[in-house]
């Protein structure tokens, strides 16, 4: 049984000099705070986030939380089938809540405080009926006098909120309530009333734990947060296990006798059934729960009884380690959203593997209420599923994919007829001509369907328009026939104005904001200059000098075109000299160079600084090179990471060299970071350039034999090409790197292939070879750290290091360097 126990101190080991001191070791410190410049940008809360109503007059404006603490973070917390749950709220720790909801008319005017909230609000979930009367959401419950998951109802008119029922939900594999059709009642996964007491964990074992496989070719990327144990099996049956209920708005509450790991449950546009899956036994100690054998049924909400069983499919252990590999079986169940009752899903006719040459790959299937007849073909597809949006008897849009070419279709169905027409097809990297998603809207039965224009010939879209000068986000309308995307609204210079949603009477609600000023919402009319102020929230930074931004383009050895953000501190002028440099990267990969060097983001947003992001140490004198261009190409047979270090190294020189030309950037004075796959990239630039003074490393792998079934986008696995795997690991090249490293992990690291154990070896390593280097272990944090006292101690180290390795004029020389 793996129950995640941490205290809130924390082991720091370092090799080499930092500062006066030399440290050798290991030391356990408390949480640190970095400069004040810094905390205070942390600190900036997030603007409000959207939900239109149905009728497009009103929108629930939710609060996002700001910053978590390590009390929160350090609440119980299983790690079982590849997730991570409070036993005591029944929920799933990852989740972000807001911590505020009010009702702000469309139209404009002061917004409403919804009352009658939680003491302490922890929202999350938060639903509009269909009618648009009412809002649903899920209070997050952690200490007393009873800790769970509760559903509260908003009355849109009267802006009064109230508890629903006294059950407690259970959201551990997803979200637990949707509305039912007629806005009357939710449909909810809750805790069984009756599932008795918790399985009790033995301290004495009884026996081995064993693992095997009998031949059977069962290849597996890596993951964490496995099952191990029978008793992991048990705890995790326990308190996955949820009850089917109906939830009046008035009245008791209605169980019905569908209960098991139901994963979701969907009520059918007419209301009279739901569609449940669910997971069950045998479970894999492989692989997390979303490989577990599958159950799919439909349920008669009348009576609780199942109408029809559409699938039972085994565990899936046996997927092609491929890029669109998928189970052989039934898979992406869902309701017609635009009839009373009709289910469909897709089945891979390759049997799952992408590999084999076939004109037809996956099938759309579908049948209809009462579920008696067999299932009808809609589509024959020549690639990989994707969405399914349903527009009415004559009109579906079905996504298509092929992760190898890089290929991406959108299809025009007809169910009625099952004819189909090709409207879309372009390069999944092109981000230049990709014409964005299409925009849906609630239907009567709150199901959402396409939005399609008045007469019926063409959908709605909404894209982030990218182009050289950045992006421009806009609205479009796609001809259902056939032909060009026609942009009836899109953002100008020098804002950046991005569409939220298509309101009734096609008027545009948008997010505005531009570099000084914060964003708030507007309505817009396409075809006129009449814009609505709806919202007029303040900068989230009060009167705070903010650093200022430019957009570069430059261009790599070989003439590819590359762009990155230049930061610089508020009131800062070249005349005061080139300033120390922090430059942040993440390697992308590319099958053109066309698509390699399109340019990502905008100069024209309001600075919102993530917990993760380089810009805040513009606050302590630092020019920072944000989101800097780092393609790593292969174009025909070859495959992007044949080279990866030669373009790795080649891209990372150009923004240098670039940022030195401005007169900007120091290129003596200079450190690179990156997170996650940025921080493979961090450790393998030292281990082949002297381009950098110190570098910083969150959450990485080093080692890629650790990963030997593919990682990032690599699909050749160890034993295809373990020269690869050798030359990409900055782990062999430990006696190769003397730059200073600072590495930072999340203790408790969730994602796939960054494991902790790969900055411990790597530390090891890399102190074996006398290097320069620090490892800190942030306590209780996953891949994406989220306490405050986490964020400001990662902070705190990070200017820290480079206070004392980048910003001196001469590089500091470690103890016992010659």
């Amino acid at each position: 049984m793996r129950k995640l126990i941490l205290g809130v101190s924390f082991m720091v080991t370092t090799i080499g000099c930092l500062g006066v001191r030399v440290a050798e070791g290991q030391a356990a410190i408390k949480y640190q705070k970095p400069p004040q410049g810094i905390e205070t940008l942390l600190e900036a809360p997030a603007t409000p986030v959207a939900s239109v109503s149905p009728d497009k007059k009103m929108l629930a404006m939710e609060q996002p939380e700001t910053l978590s603490t390590i009390a929160e973070v350090s609440q119980p917390r299983l790690r079982l089938a590849g997730l991570r749950f409070n036993p005591l709220t029944n929920g799933q720790t990852a989740v972000p809540y807001s911590t505020g909801l009010t009702l702000q008319a469309v139209g404009g005017g002061a917004p409403r405080p919804v009352t009658g909230m939680p003491a302490t609000p922890k929202i999350l979930y938060v639903r509009w009926s269909p009618d648009g009367k009412s809002i649903a959401f899920v209070q997050r419950v952690d200490g007393k006098p009873t800790p769970g998951l509760e559903l509260y109802v908003v009355n849109a008119a009267t802006a009064a909120a109230r508890r629903v029922g006294t059950m407690r939900l259970n959201g551990l594999l997803g979200a637990p309530c949707e509305w039912m059709g007629d806005s009357k009642a939710l449909l909810c996964l809750v805790v069984p009333a009756v599932r008795g007491a918790e399985p009790k964990h033995e301290m004495t074992p009884e026996g081995p734990d064993v693992s095997e496989n009998l031949g059977k070719v069962s290849p597996g990327r890596t993951y964490e947060d496995l099952l191990q144990t029978p008793e992991d099996e048990r705890f995790f049956e326990y308190y996955a296990t949820a009850q089917l209920a109906v939830v009046p708005l008035t009245g008791p509450i209605r169980t019905l006798p569908v209960k098991g790991l139901i994963e979701e449950a969907r009520s059918s546009p007419d209301g009279r059934y739901a569609l449940v899956v669910e997971r069950h036994r045998p479970f894999s100690y492989a692989l997390p729960v979303d490989f577990f054998p599958m159950k799919a049924t439909v349920v008669d909400l009348k009576t609780g009884t199942v109408t029809k069983q559409l699938a039972d499919e085994p565990l899936a252990d046996s997927i092609p380690i491929a890029f669109d590999a998928v189970a052989p079986g039934p898979r992406n169940f869902g309701w017609r959203s635009d009839v009373p009752a009709t289910v469909t899903w897709v089945t891979a006719a390759d049997g799952g593997d992408p590999r084999k040459k076939m004109d037809v790959h996956d099938r759309l299937f579908a049948l209809a209420a009462p579920f008696s007849g067999e299932p009808e073909t809609l589509l024959e597809m020549p690639m990989r599923a994707g969405r399914v949006e349903w527009g009415n008897e004559h009109l579906a849009l079905v996504s298509e994919r092929e992760r190898k070419t890089r290929t991406r279709l959108m299809v025009a169905l007809d169910p009625a007829t099952k004819t189909a027409k090709t409207i879309f097809k372009g390069s999944s990297e092109d981000r230049y001509h990709d014409p964005g998603m299409p925009v849906l809207v609630a239907n009567a039965s709150g199901h959402p369907v396409l939005r399609l224009t008045g007469d019926g010939s063409g959908i709605y879209f909404v894209g982030q328009g990218a182009s050289p000068a950045g992006d421009q986000p806009f609205v479009g309308v796609l001809p259902v026939g056939g032909g060009a995307e026609k942009k009836i609204w899109q953002s100008k210079a020098p804002f950046f104005e991005e569409p939220v949603n298509v309101l009734a009477d096609d008027k545009v609600l948008i997010r505005r904001e531009s570099e000084t000023v914060p964003p708030n919402y507007f309505t817009v009319t396409p075809g006129s200059d009449a814009m609505v102020q709806v919202t007029k929230y303040p900068s989230p930074y009060g009167n705070t000098a903010l650093p200022t931004r430019t957009l570069l383009h430059y261009k790599r050895a070989d003439g590819l075109d590359l762009s990155a953000n230049l930061w610089v501190p508020a009131g800062y002028d070249k005349s005061k000299g080139p300033l120390p440099t922090l430059m942040e990267a993440y390697p992308a990969e590319f099958k053109t160079r066309g698509a390699a060097g399109q340019v990502t983001g905008s100069p024209y947003r309001f600075p919102r600084i993530g917990w993760g992001s380089p810009v805040y140490f513009t606050a302590t004198g630092y020019a920072v090179l944000e989101n800097a261009s780092i393609p790593i190409i292969g174009e025909g047979k070859e495959e992007p990471n044949d080279t990866y270090v030669d373009q790795l190294v080649a891209g990372a020189k150009a923004a240098v060299d670039y940022g030195a030309s401005l007169g900007v950037v120091d290129p003596k004075r200079v450190a690179v970071m990156g997170h996650s796959y940025g921080a493979f990239m961090t450790a393998n630039l030292l281990a082949h350039t002297d381009i950098f003074r110190a570098g910083i490393a969150r959450s990485g792998a080093y080692n890629r034999s650790l990963t030997p079934y593919g990682f990032q986008n690599e699909e050749r696995t160890y034993w295809q090409d373990p020269k690869l795997y050798y030359e990409l690991s900055p782990f062999s090249y430990a006696d190769k790197i003397k730059t200073p490293l600072l590495m930072i992990h999340g203790e408790a690291d969730d994602n796939q292939g960054t494991f902790p154990v790969q900055s411990e070896r790597f530390f090891v390593a890399l102190k074996g070879q006398g290097a320069t280097v620090r490892l800190v272990f942030l306590p209780l944090e996953a891949h994406h750290y989220v306490a405050r006292e986490s964020l400001d101690h990662m902070l705190w180290e990070m200017n820290r290091w480079l206070d004392t390795y980048v910003k001196p004029e001469q590089p500091v020389v470690a103890a016992g360097t010659k």
